[in-house]
């Protein structure tokens, strides 16, 4: 018999905005992450089959949350201020906390992540408001 398989309620997600946890922003739908990376390749004389290499090219990702209250606005203020330069050196990082069935735990540090668009969707008169944000960051750990 196998271990049960991670679930979306095992996964917590916390933003950090300059070491300070946004923990009024907790309606998070989803989140995803991709480890970029680049394979090169190389052919040269005398070889039958070219040569591989791989390059590390940083972290991307999306989220998509629901609106709980106005901190989500003051979250999207701090992102288009350090655009505009009003509040630089301002960190914004993502930390995923996940709780496998079996007991055992990971917890994913996305450090100095940085936003694309952020639209503000409101499909319609039963339904959520919502905001799906894509971001990059140059790294990411597993502790």
């Amino acid at each position: 018999m196998s271990d049960q398989r991670l679930k979306g309620q095992e996964t917590e997600l916390r933003l950090i905005v300059d070491n300070n946890v946004i923990d009024t922003v907790t309606d998070i739908r989803s989140f995803e992450m991709g480890i970029q990376l680049e394979i090169l390749k190389e052919g040269y004389l005398g070889e039958t089959t070219m040569r591989r290499d791989e390059v590390f090219n940083g972290v991307t990702g999306k989220m998509e949350l629901h609106f709980e209250n106005e901190a989500i606005f003051t979250l999207f203020q701090t992102i288009v201020d350090r655009a505009r330069r009003r509040q630089p050196g301002t960190k914004i990082n993502a930390k995923t906390s996940v709780r496998f069935p079996n007991g055992q735990n990971k917890v994913i540090m996305i450090s100095n992540i940085f936003f694309g668009e952020i639209p503000l969707n409101f499909p319609g008169r039963a339904e959520y408001a919502t905001t799906s944000l894509n971001f990059e960051a140059e790294d990411y750990q597993t502790i």
